[in-house]
């Protein structure tokens, strides 16, 4: 079986939205204004690109990310990566044609088959909206959370507010950086 690994930028009070200045949310952009950028606090994205075998993205982040990441230095690894863009609207005509093999799953059913194949990890980022729905189906198996110290109150969360069973985290990786950021890795246990 292959491993999920959900991969965030989060405050400290769980918000995802907007990270990287996206419009339309008040506080857009928070992982770098007023923050001290430090490149080791950024190790993980580049040895995600080298773990992963595929990328698994929501329709939003999809539309956002292959418009700017197909052509980014800092993401070549991604580019002919296989991904997959879980959506009930996206179409065919809808996918870009410089970013790679991308094919569209229509179900959380199909992305529990596609961790059922042969191959190594599959990498999602962003996509909140499908994070917390893989999270309340038991299909997450890590996380990767950069965290960073700040509270945004508003905005969409990571995970949902389900009331549901506890699920039980272990602390795999953990390093904390000068400027008040954090890497926090988790397993699933299961």
């Amino acid at each position: 079986m292959r491993t999920l690994i959900s991969s965030a930028f989060v405050s400290l009070d769980g918000v995802v939205e907007a990270p990287g200045g996206e419009s339309g949310y008040r506080n857009a952009g928070w992982t770098f204004k007023d923050m001290e950028f430090l490149p080791e606090a950024y190790g993980i994205k580049g040895r995600e690109q080298e773990e992963a075998s595929a990328m698994l993205l929501g329709r939003v982040s999809y539309e956002a990310f292959s418009a700017v990441w197909p052509d980014m230095e800092d993401f070549v690894q991604y580019k002919a990566m296989p991904k997959y863009v879980v959506s009930t609207t996206l179409t065919e005509d809808g996918l870009v044609d410089n970013w790679g093999e991308t094919a569209i799953l229509r179900s959380l059913d199909e992305v529990a088959a596609l961790k059922e194949t042969e191959g190594g990890p599959i990498i999602m980022h962003g996509s909140a909206s499908l994070n917390r729905a893989l999270s309340d189906a038991g299909l997450i198996d890590r996380y990767h959370l950069l965290v960073f110290p700040l509270l945004l109150g508003a905005g969409k969360r990571l995970f949902s507010g389900t009331d549901k069973d506890a699920q039980k985290l272990k602390l795999v990786e953990h390093e904390a950086y000068a400027n008040g950021m954090q890497l926090n890795v988790f397993d699933v246990v299961r």
